[in-house]
């Protein structure tokens, strides 16, 4: 029987990873077997320059966290080898980082995870890193209504001519 001292720890580890769950808008899960020390070195740098964190947690304990955060729907995540990457704050900039490494890495794998409180698959999750970046996307948005207001601004500046020309 294990000693309860192990058991505590145990449990103590459990309550901490919820906890991070809770507050993380992003938990992903990635299979990372196949991968050299220096690639994973690569991207925990890359992850931690996103504000992410990336660590290799046993299964059982990921699983109960889960449990306790009532999270269900990721138990195929949770075969093999698993990394969980997790964010607080901006959970684009991380997801697009691990997809990223994974397109150049065969052997890397997102398994699956948690953006924001909804359980998501893996292909979901690749949908998502493929979108621009919310600068990109305001940048675009920003670029059409300018587009529109000199289409506009001629549009007008026409009018004038041909009420100059007609008086």
């Amino acid at each position: 029987m294990a000693n309860q001292k192990i058991i505590d720890a145990k449990k103590a580890q459990v309550k901490e990873l919820a906890e991070k769950m809770k507050e993380s808008k992003l938990v992903l899960f990635t299979d990372y077997r196949g991968i050299n020390v220096t690639d994973v070195t690569d991207l925990r740098t890359k992850v931690r320059d996103t504000n992410g964190e990336y660590k290799v947690i046993k299964n059982n304990i990921i699983r109960r966290a889960l449990e306790e955060c009532k999270y269900e729907g990721l138990e195929e995540a949770l075969v093999g080898p698993t990394a969980i990457i997790m964010n607080s704050e901006d959970y684009l900039e991380s997801t697009k980082a691990i997809y990223e490494f994974s397109k150049n890495n065969e052997n890397y794998k997102i398994k699956g995870g948690i953006i924001e409180g909804k359980v998501m698959t893996a292909q979901e999750i690749i949908t998502i890193a493929k979108l621009p970046s919310r600068e990109a996307l305001l940048s675009m948005l920003a670029g059409a209504l300018l587009g529109n207001i000199t289409k506009l601004a001629v549009a007008l500046g026409e009018v004038q001519k041909q009420k100059e020309v007609n008086a």
